[in-house]
């Protein structure tokens, strides 16, 4: 079998908005190096200060250097049969396929990471970043932050690697394709989306959802770590997926699809980890009542917590903070006034003494970090493809469904958005994927409200 151990040096840390600035290459068959290709590479953007002050890459040293383009038939054929290796192979990998996912060439190997094969088989050491292991090991490292002398020292890494291995498991590196056939690994795409896993019955033994389809498949076909991961690698026949382009997406599918058919190794994710929630309704006179319940199948909470008590002090809490009345928050079982009346710290709700209109201003206030910003609103991301955007929608506080769209009509009305979403089932799970996700400041191409 032969290695092609790999390092990249970039503009910056996401594949998505950075580029490669050198690449190394260097075929190893596990006893020697049989082929290289070490190169610059012209970004064709300006390189960070910073950056060059950890590499020593400047803007003039890559100006003649060859594009991406112009080396990427070099890299196909040198990496051609080979497995990707390299320290932290996730990032190394996932620019090289941003680069080619930019030509319209999905770029594929089979990976091995340095940084987990050594964390499994050398054990205890400080630190498992190159410069420090290669420290710890006495390996010789030289051009630290350059790709040729990182790449060299990832082979005589990999090299002792390899010599512990003889001693423990000689199946660690082989790579498990379940019963899937080398076609149908092949047609697995290396995109953002959900994906399907069945047996050879065509049963549905699991959903899952990937920014990497191919690489998530792959590590479950690998996935040794645990009896029950075994168990599934092994019974896999078949898989199926579905492109989505947005990561938002996916995960809202993924959701729906696991409640809907109830696979076997997703039972963990079936369950909502938090059992009680704060509810919200209007009663007949107009207050806005509050209660700590249990989430029920059909059930939309406020919020949720994994313990009864926790939604009783968390409504305590803002109950005094707002000025609430303890008996519209199901806190106070007086049959009238509430205990807070008597002290002159509610105003009277429970007796019909305060407006409801300016009580439910101050239950609005209360609750406000529990729902979304808007009432109405679609979240705009990346589709499947360049011309193509992903649409969320929220109307009335509810989650409505997602769709795609292209890309110049969605720009210039919302009617184009209205009329590509496909209805989803609304449920505390959906909202909380999505208010988590808007929470993070993901890069929306843009929110629009309606």
């Amino acid at each position: 079998m032969n290695y092609a151990i790999i390092d990249v040096e970039t503009t910056g840390t996401s594949p998505a908005n950075g580029k490669i600035t050198e690449i190394a290459i260097y075929i190893f068959n596990g006893t020697s190096i049989i082929d290289s290709f070490v190169s610059l590479v012209n970004p064709e953007c300006g390189i960070p200060w910073n950056i060059t002050r950890l590499t020593g890459i400047t803007n003039e040293m890559v100006e003649p250097a060859p594009k991406f383009y112009e080396i990427a038939k070099k890299i196909v054929e040198i990496t051609a049969n080979t497995t990707f290796v390299a320290h932290n192979a996730a990032f190394d990998y996932s620019f090289v396929r941003e680069e080619f996912k930019r030509l319209g060439y999905d770029y594929k190997r089979k990976t091995l990471c340095t940084v987990n094969l050594s964390r499994k088989l050398i054990p205890g050491l400080r630190s498992y970043s190159l410069g420090n292991i290669c420290q710890d090991l006495n390996i010789e490292l030289e051009g630290r932050h350059r790709a040729g002398g990182d790449a060299l020292a990832t082979v005589k890494l990999f090299e002792l690697i390899l010599r512990q291995n003889e001693t423990l498991d000689h199946d660690l590196f082989s790579s498990r394709k379940g019963r899937l056939t080398e076609e149908a690994i092949a047609a697995i795409p290396g995109t953002c989306g959900v994906y399907y896993l069945y047996d050879a019955k065509g049963d549905l033994l699991y959903i899952g959802k990937s920014k990497n389809i191919y690489q998530r498949i792959l590590t479950h076909l690998n996935n040794r770590l645990t009896k029950k991961a075994m168990e599934m690698s092994e019974r896999i026949a078949s898989v199926g997926h579905e492109e989505t382009g947005s990561e938002l997406v996916a995960l809202l599918l993924e959701s729906e699809e696991i409640k809907t058919n109830l696979p076997f190794y997703n039972r963990q994710q079936r369950r909502s980890a938090n059992s009680y929630g704060i509810f919200s309704w209007e009663d007949e006179n107009g207050y806005l009542q509050l209660r700590v319940g249990k989430i029920e199948a059909e059930s939309i909470p406020l919020t949720s917590f994994n313990f009864y008590q926790q939604g009783v002090d968390m409504l305590h809490v803002i109950a005094d903070k707002y000025s609430l009345c303890k008996k519209l928050c199901h806190l106070d079982d007086q049959i009238s006034p509430c205990f807070n009346a008597r002290l002159g710290s509610c105003s009277g709700a429970c007796e019909g003494k305060e407006d409801p209109t300016i009580y439910n201003l101050r239950v609005l206030e209360a609750i406000k970090p529990w729902q979304f910003h808007s009432e109405n609103f679609f979240i705009l991301e990346k589709g499947k493809s360049g011309d193509e955007v992903a649409v969320v929608k929220i109307s009335q506080g509810k989650y409505i469904g997602f769709g795609f769209t292209s890309l110049e009509p969605a720009a210039a009305s919302t009617e184009a958005l209205h009329d590509c979403i496909r209805k989803r089932k609304d449920n505390w799970d959906a909202r909380t994927i999505i208010r988590s996700y808007l929470k993070k400041n993901h890069r929306f191409l843009k929110i629009v409200e309606f």
